[in-house]
């Protein structure tokens, strides 16, 4: 059997096993609830372009790359923590995008720990937009700290310190205290003489039209 046929019934058999079903726990008023996957499946292959498939591998990411750039903002909701829902009136949100938030509210205290209304300006959404299972792939952070390794060593061979030990910290510049602004006195002296100054400038000003005045009656 070639690979892509058991690929495609290792996932309908997934997609029909019991594991991809969720169960929530009773809350408040709110009794203990299952949720699964439809009875929908559609499986393709994702082949590469050319070939006349209508699902390639151009398609597939250029999918991704749609939903992977969008923000909650694109409903229109708020880009930032909403701290009563009268802000949903003096911001005008859209009336779908309020149900969503006023839903947010309404479920925060039957699910505390999921901290909807704390996240109700996403919808109730607090995590990235992909994951990573520990087990089949890698992790986020483990691809940072890839990232942050590397980054570390490209610019210890630019600065040639590529001898050193790997826990060795490195100080290359340093930040020191030196003073802060004008204590209350101070202020109160830079406050007059700011004061003067601008006094001296309109008493000349004054002097200046007077003058002028006088001349122009001569």
């Amino acid at each position: 059997m070639a690979t892509v046929d058991l690929l495609t019934d290792a996932i309908r058999a997934a997609a029909a096993h019991s594991y991809t079903s969720v169960s929530v726990p009773a809350a408040g008023e709110q009794s203990a609830r299952t949720f699964r996957w439809g009875r929908q499946l559609d499986v393709r292959p994702v082949k590469a372009f050319g070939d006349g498939s209508d699902v390639t591998e151009q398609a597939v990411a250029s999918y991704v790359a749609k939903y992977a750039t969008k923000a909650a903002e694109n409903t229109g909701t708020l880009d930032r923590r909403i701290g009563e829902l009268a802000e949903l009136d003096r911001h005008r949100v859209p009336d779908h995008t309020r149900r969503l938030i006023t839903a947010c509210r309404e479920l925060d205290s039957l699910y505390p720990d999921r901290r909807l209304w704390a996240w109700a300006h996403m919808l109730g959404f607090r995590g990235h937009f992909s994951s990573k299972s520990r087990t089949y792939s890698t992790t986020l952070g483990a691809l940072r700290q890839e990232r942050a390794d590397y980054r570390a060593s490209q610019e210890a061979t630019v600065l040639g310190l590529t001898d050193r030990e790997p826990d060795t910290v490195l100080v290359l510049t340093d930040w020191q205290y030196v003073g802060h602004g004008h204590t209350p006195g101070e202020g109160a002296l830079a406050a007059t003489i700011a004061r003067d100054l601008q006094t001296n400038r309109e008493t000349a000003r004054d002097a200046l039209k007077e003058r002028s005045a006088n001349e122009g009656e001569w």
